[in-house]
């Protein structure tokens, strides 16, 4: 089964390197190459003698990158540029809906498949979410590549199989098509299933959990609960993948008899197939399952069982449906922490169950070390891939998982079978889904103590930690080469523990000596400034208008990097989302003693969830309706009260915090316009400025010339990222640079930091 090994692994890396490598029409003539070595070494085959199984594999290698690489070619060329010639205009299409429609920001959205056979994603009004699978669309709508949007090259859509993007104005004309046919049975099933947990689960937390946990859709999770789970490793528990499938297999292994072991196998099978389709066919979901198939098969076509390849097979499955899909960071994750299990988990726990554990320890020891090799195992290959991606090693996972996987693996059986008990007997279905949401509450519990521990993960804000992973990849590199003695590999885990503390306290300790620090973080288009000293910290605003950055994660990474364990105060300027949105995971990952807001009503809710929120966090809350002073360290901190007309522009009812070391201020405004800028100086009497955050992102109504000529800043920061306002205007800069500023951009030179020395 090698061969299939190796046919599936040389496939596979030529789908990568066209992915992934920029190799602007060499790919045909490297097609060429390879075919052409293929075919050398094959008629050259009787030379080689006994040696000939080698040079069979180098053509099976050949010949497979070749195939790679004129298949991605034949790919584009077939399914992806007949959809994309049409995008950049409005245009009629004709599609068929694959799965439920879900809420967008402006109504609604849902996953189609268009008459030429490439998947698209429909935008439209909130007459979308009435649709189910299989019912046919035929309309107008405006055609964008999914590929490129605003000129920024994207894999979120492709790497799914999506190559166009459908904007409609109207809802398009709605046939029944297949609805209701057999071919849908799982989606429905699936949403019967969501629809059941909701039936049997009424608090949030156990039912966003059960059907996370169960389906992989996550949209009923709390935010919260979200976060913590992150936090601690645990997210792997809402990406349905091998875990649950082998959840899934130990239920089946209960219910049914392994005597008949074909027809065992062809049961399993048919379940993990109906399964996949249930969770989405996302890539963790299908590698698994190919995995387990290829697993049951091989004993009852009498060939030996072999984790490689059916790894392999996967992978050559999931890129020949869909090429793109190299580009996923879920299945990148998911093979990197199969290889990881495969490769690396049984010789670490090998090596675990050497130690000297005898009587009922070891038998305690046998599932520690198991868990702990797993989780170890599958670390190995993921981690630079979490640090890329999320910005996050996780030190806590090997324990969060060892305590936690028990309990949502029981959780996971029984509420597979509380599910088709509740469309029969539902009181009886509530009534046991009590142990459930013990076991639910008790995995969220432990996930919120190990989150509170110091140190329970490390952020790679931290510019040292990147050095840090190349040193010990490098040095365990070295040992696995050098085939070194099990010593040898303890001695460079206790020097990756040694550096790896010094290398913490090497990014923490550059920001913890001066009298005064200001940090504009880069939250895209939004806002979130951090000042600070060695007596402690705020935080003014946290939040981003672009949806593909979490300003609450970027803020909480750099304020724990930074070994900031808990913050003086956060002020809100004002409620609009580019400056709060990030709040509810900065408030849930760092403690916060006092949450200062403005006095005013928002139309979207987000005062009362701010409170709520800082309510479950202990945090006190302090409306601001007159000028408020208070220390910070050395420091002195003013936050006043909005200026603007109480039923204006929430832009002109937000507060303004003015932070002052000696002869050093630093005034931040949110994203108030001129005229009340004007207000401000006229109302209060503001010292020379040292450094400005620039109002409204750099806003032409902002940085009105009275305003600047009174407070006369020497440095301006201005917080800005992808828009459509045209942020920053070329008037608010040009009055800038008249008033003497000089000017950074968050857009431009990322986090900007500026650090106030004593004496200065």
């Amino acid at each position: 089964m090698r061969i299939l090994a190796t046919i599936a692994l040389s496939f596979s890396v030529g789908i990568f390197a066209s992915v992934f490598l920029p190799l602007h029409g060499w790919d045909v003539w490297l097609c060429g190459f390879f075919a052409l070595c293929g075919l050398t070494v094959l008629c050259f085959r009787r030379k080689w003698g006994k040696k000939r199984k080698w040079w069979l594999r180098v053509v099976l290698i050949s010949v497979s990158l070749a195939a790679s690489l004129l298949y991605f070619q034949v790919y584009r060329a077939s399914v992806v540029t007949p959809a994309v010639s049409g995008c950049g205009g409005k245009g009629a299409f004709s599609a068929t809906v694959i799965d439920y429609p879900r809420p967008s920001r402006r109504g609604a959205k849902v996953t189609v498949r268009l008459s030429g056979g490439a998947k698209a994603v429909y935008y439209g009004t909130a007459q979308v979410l009435d649709l189910e699978p299989g019912q046919t669309l035929k309309g107008n709508a405006y055609w964008q590549e999914a590929a490129t949007i605003k000129g920024k090259k994207l894999s979120n859509f492709t790497s799914r199989g999506v190559h166009v993007l459908l904007y409609g104005q109207e809802m398009p004309t709605v046939e029944d098509g297949s609805r209701g046919g057999l071919r849908w049975l799982p989606l429905r099933t699936r949403h019967a299933m969501q629809g059941m947990t909701q039936e049997i689960w009424s608090d949030e937390s156990t039912a966003g959990f059960v059907s996370a946990m169960l389906t992989g859709e996550r949209s009923g999770i709390a935010e919260e609960d979200q976060i913590v789970m992150s936090e601690v490793g645990l997210t792997h528990l809402f990406a349905v993948s091998g875990l649950h499938c082998s959840f899934l297999l130990t239920l089946l292994g209960l219910l049914l008899p392994k005597s008949r072991q074909r027809l065992f196998a062809a049961i399993t099978i048919a379940v993990l197939l109906f399964y996949m389709m249930l969770a989405g066919m996302t890539p963790s979901v299908v590698r698994s399952c190919v995995m387990l198939i290829f697993l049951l098969l091989a004993p009852i076509f009498h060939r030996e069982r072999d984790g490689l390849t059916s790894w392999s097979a996967a992978l050559f499955v999931l890129l020949l449906a869909n090429p793109y899909a190299a580009a996923s960071v879920s299945l990148q994750l998911s093979f990197a922490a199969t290889g990881g299990l495969l490769f690396c988990a049984q010789p670490l726990n090998r090596w675990l169950m050497c130690l000297p554990v005898k009587g009922i320890w070891q038998h305690i020891w046998r599932f520690v070390a198991a868990h702990i090799s797993a989780t170890l195992g599958a670390l190995v290959f993921t981690v630079p891939l979490t640090a890329v991606y999320f910005n996050i090693l996780t030190l806590v996972s090997p324990l969060s998982n060892l305590l936690v996987l028990p309990a949502v693996s029981w959780a996971f059986m029984l509420s597979f079978l509380l599910l088709p008990l509740g469309f029969v007997w539902l009181p009886a279905a509530q009534t046991l889904g009590w142990i459930v949401w013990g076991l639910v509450h008790y995995a969220l519990t432990v996930a919120g103590w190990l989150m509170h521990l110091p140190w329970h993960a490390v952020y790679f804000s931290n510019r040292y930690l990147t050095d840090w992973l190349f040193y010990v990849y490098a040095m365990f590199a070295v040992c696995l080469l050098t085939k070194k003695a099990r010593r040898t590999y303890l001695v460079a885990g206790i020097l990756a523990a040694l550096s790896l503390v010094l290398s913490v306290h090497l990014g923490a300790a550059e920001y913890h000596y001066g009298a005064l620090y200001v940090m504009a973080l880069d939250v895209g288009q939004g806002e979130s400034v951090l000042v600070g000293n060695e007596s402690g910290a705020m935080l003014v605003d946290c939040g981003s208008s672009n949806g593909y950055i979490s300003a609450g994660g970027i803020a909480a990474d750099q304020i724990s990097s930074m070994g900031i364990q808990k913050l003086t105060a956060v002020a809100v300027s004002h409620y609009h989302a580019d400056h709060t949105n990030g709040l509810c995971e900065l408030m849930t990952r760092i403690p916060v003693d006092t949450l200062y807001l403005p006095d005013i009503e928002d139309d979207n809710g987000v005062r009362r969830r701010l409170v709520d929120l800082a309510e479950k966090q202990g945090t006190e809350v302090v409306y601001v309706d007159s000028t408020l002073e208070y220390a910070l360290g050395e420091s002195r901190v003013r936050i006043y009260p909005p200026l603007g007309a109480l039923q204006g522009d929430l832009n002109e009812q937000g507060l303004t915090v003015l932070c002052s070391q000696d002869d050093f201020d630093v005034l931040i405004t949110g994203d108030m316009a001129g005229v009340t800028e004007k207000k401000l100086v006229e109302t209060y009497s503001l010292p020379d400025i040292e450094l400005l955050l620039v109002s409204h992102h750099g806003s032409r109504h902002s940085s009105a010339e009275e305003f600047l000529q009174t407070v006369r800043p020497e440095t301006a920061i201005i917080s800005v990222g992808d828009n459509s306002y045209g942020h920053p205007s070329q008037e608010a800069m040009t009055r800038l640079l008249e008033a003497g500023a000089e000017i950074y951009r968050t857009d431009l030179h990322g986090n900007v930091f500026l650090r106030v020395d004593k004496g200065d």
